[in-house]
């Protein structure tokens, strides 16, 4: 028998071969894309590899970052999410406004914006497990609710970092290493990542998680309550999303119903990008920071070169039509 399978493996085609390996670790592409986009970068321009301006790079990122971990766990469960940047914002103005406007101190305020994240969350999980509609539509749907609810709450207009507790822009405070300075809420985003993986890859519950993203019929055949699963999902993005609001208030010094407009899309190329499946049930949380760090360091890298930004945005887009197609190919070649 052991002959047999080595006579396999000794026959198996250099594609097949990639096959397996990109199939057993999804990060893996992303990981080359980041590492050979960043010395090309470095050729076009000395200063691309400068410390402040790496940092640079990685502070850009961390609010994608940090939303990209809610999106991950839910297009594990062939999900997605598209109200990420309305839920951030709700529960990002919800916590301002607390606080400036009815004197809620700063501890409390985001515990508030914590809540209407994971109640916005169980919203989305409770639309998708009881009445099951689709992911996409649910929360397409709930995109234009939790937007609406924001402006109507929030009047429009922004709340300057100035009029709310220090905690509340906490998370922009610069910690400085020689040349490198990154921020509190770099680490935060570098915390959830770290909390996330260990979750998914150590405990029963993100087994369940990558069983029911793969074949959700055969996870509640094997005694996995798939519609748990799912709620739990949903309420833990939700929690995430309105802790990268915690980081962009501090990114921006302020609560602006105008930022992360394009937040939605942003998170879902970080995720597609780093390797994990849009069909559910294969990718690993750290690929979605690679995703995140690769789309920093195009626009980044393209800006030094003194490229126009459309031409930042269309290398972008190439990459995700070229991520999806790789990850249709393996899916292709593993059936």
């Amino acid at each position: 028998m052991t002959e047999v399978l080595i006579q396999d493996r000794e026959s198996d085609t250099v594609a097949q071969r990639i096959h397996h390996l990109l199939h057993g670790h999804p990060a893996l592409s992303p990981a080359l894309v980041l590492v050979i986009s960043m010395i090309v970068f470095s050729i076009l321009n000395d200063r691309f590899l400068a410390p402040q301006n790496l940092s640079l790079v990685v502070q850009q990122v961390a609010v994608i970052g940090a939303l990209a971990v809610g999106q991950t766990l839910i297009i594990l469960t062939s999900g997605i999410d598209l109200s990420v940047g309305a839920l951030m914002l709700l529960a990002t103005m919800v916590s301002a406004k607390t606080a400036s406007v009815n004197g809620l101190p700063g501890p409390l305020a985001l515990i508030v914006g914590l809540g209407v994240g994971i109640a916005a969350g169980l919203f989305n999980g409770v639309l998708v497990t009881k009445l099951k509609l689709p992911p996409f539509i649910v929360t397409l749907g709930t995109l234009n609710v939790f937007t609406a609810l924001m402006l109507l709450y929030s009047s429009g207009a922004s709340v300057r970092g100035a009029d709310m507790p220090d905690l509340m822009t906490w998370t922009g405070t610069v910690i400085t290493l020689g040349d490198v300075r990154i921020t509190t809420g770099v680490l935060m985003m570098i915390g959830l990542y770290a909390v996330m993986s260990f979750a998914l890859s150590q405990t029963a519950w993100g087994r369940h998680v990558y069983a029911v993203g793969d074949d959700a019929e055969s996870a509640r055949l094997s005694g996995i309550s798939v519609r748990r699963v799912l709620l739990s999902v949903y309420v833990t993005a939700g929690a995430t999303f309105a802790l990268a609001g915690w980081i962009l208030m501090g990114r921006i010094n302020a609560a602006s119903p105008n930022a992360g407009v394009d937040a939605n899309l942003d998170s879902i190329t970080a995720v597609v990008i780093g390797g994990t499946s849009l069909f559910g049930g294969r990718g690993v949380l750290w690929g979605s920071l690679i995703g995140a760090l690769i789309v920093g360091v195009f626009r980044n890298g393209l800006s030094l070169a003194g490229l126009d930004v459309l031409y930042q945005t269309l290398a972008v887009g190439i990459l995700v039509i070229i991520a999806v197609a790789v990850d249709q190919w393996i899916r292709k070649e593993r059936a």
